[in-house]
């Protein structure tokens, strides 16, 4: 399936944090909210990028937008990341790769000439009507949680 665009309906959810709470996107409608997509818990770029996260908490919550990470790790692992760098941001697990394929992200890749399955690092803004209203494709993990956060108080400045 083709990563849904800018308007297009966030693909429904149910996926388990960290500790087995259920997130759904019925339960995070009337809010924005960020996903951010990442390949593997305690790789580097991945773990720079939730520390990054982590470190705007509180930014994010002072503008109503919870920031969720999705990768495929399962929930121990999630835990195992999460406590080693005391990250804050929840932890979702997508271990059938639903939500991963619904927005075109679990794709081939490629390594030392070794072609593989994995997550195409994106990050997708929704909408408080469950709405894509920003994607960031082919993510760069230095820097861009100040740059989700920067979209996101602008988007709610705009509707909020």
């Amino acid at each position: 399936m083709a990563t849904p665009s800018v308007g297009d309906p966030c693909p429904r959810f149910d996926l388990p944090d960290a500790d087995g709470a259920r997130v759904t996107s019925e339960s995070l409608r009337g809010k924005p909210y960020v996903l951010y997509f990442y390949p593997k818990d305690d790789t580097s770029g991945c773990t720079l990028e939730a520390i990054e996260f982590t470190a705007l908490e509180k930014d994010y919550a002072a503008i109503g937008v919870p920031v969720f990470g999705v990768s495929p790790d399962d929930g121990k692992q999630h835990c195992k990341f999460r406590d080693k760098h005391g990250l804050k941001v929840r932890l979702l697990s997508d271990e059938d790769k639903t939500l991963l394929q619904d927005f075109g992200i679990w794709v081939e890749k490629s390594m030392y000439g070794r072609t593989y399955m994995g997550v195409e690092r994106t990050t997708a803004l929704v909408d408080a009507e469950g709405r894509i209203a920003h994607l960031w494709p082919k993510v760069k993990a230095n820097g861009h949680a100040a740059e989700v956060l920067d979209v996101a108080r602008r988007h709610v400045g705009r509707d909020g």
